[in-house]
C-alpha cells in the first residue's frame, strides 16, 4: 500500500475569487435574514428597506455566484 505525501512546496488549491465573493455575499445575506427575523419577533413592523433588500437579494445572489463558481471549476477540471 503506497502512502502519498505532499511535497513541502505544494499548497492547497485556493478558492476562486468568484467563490469567495459568493460565500461572503451569502453569509452577509444570512446575517440580514437573521436580523430581520429578530427585529420582526421583537415587535417591529416597519423594517428598513435596505435590510429587507439585503435579506432578499444578497443571499440568493451569493448562492448564485457560488454555484457559477462550482460549475466553472468542474468544467475546468474535465
Amino acid at each position: 500500500m503506497d502512502m502519498e505525501t505532499a511535497a513541502p512546496g505544494d499548497a492547497k488549491p485556493r478558492k476562486s475569487l468568484l467563490m469567495r465573493a459568493g460565500i461572503g455575499l451569502f453569509a452577509l445575506g444570512m446575517v440580514a435574514v437573521f436580523v430581520v427575523f429578530i427585529m420582526f419577533a421583537s415587535g417591529l413592523e416597519n423594517l428598513p428597506v435596505w435590510l429587507s433588500v439585503a435579506a432578499g437579494v444578497v443571499t440568493p445572489l451569493g448562492l448564485l455566484l457560488g454555484l457559477i463558481a462550482l460549475v466553472r471549476e468542474a468544467r475546468g477540471k474535465s
